[in-house]
């Protein structure tokens, strides 16, 4: 190996977010995970609860594409209904 162009490798503290550490080696020196082996479903034989209705109502309420599609919807319906009404008038003249 060349010097001087490689990382550090040094120990580093990983810590998990359910209050979960442990060590091991790696270029920086402080990991933060959101799942490790102890609570991981796989390994503990347990389901957990993903939220993911809450990210997609989240993102659809971020961009508003629930109630784009609703007004489109409203708004066709009341041009639809705008157009008969003027149709019969036109009719009964």
């Amino acid at each position: 190996m060349q010097k001087g162009i490689h990382p550090d490798y040094m120990e580093t503290a990983v810590t998990c977010g359910c209050g979960h550490s442990f060590s091991t080696r790696s270029t920086v020196e402080k990991l933060n995970v959101e799942i490790c082996s102890v609570c991981h479903p796989f390994y503990t034989g347990q389901m957990k609860y993903v939220d993911s209705a809450g990210r997609v109502e989240k993102f659809q309420k971020k961009y508003n594409w629930g109630k784009k599609a609703e007004e489109s919807a409203d708004t066709e319906a009341a041009a639809e209904t705008e157009a008969a009404v003027e149709t019969e008038a036109a009719v009964e003249e």
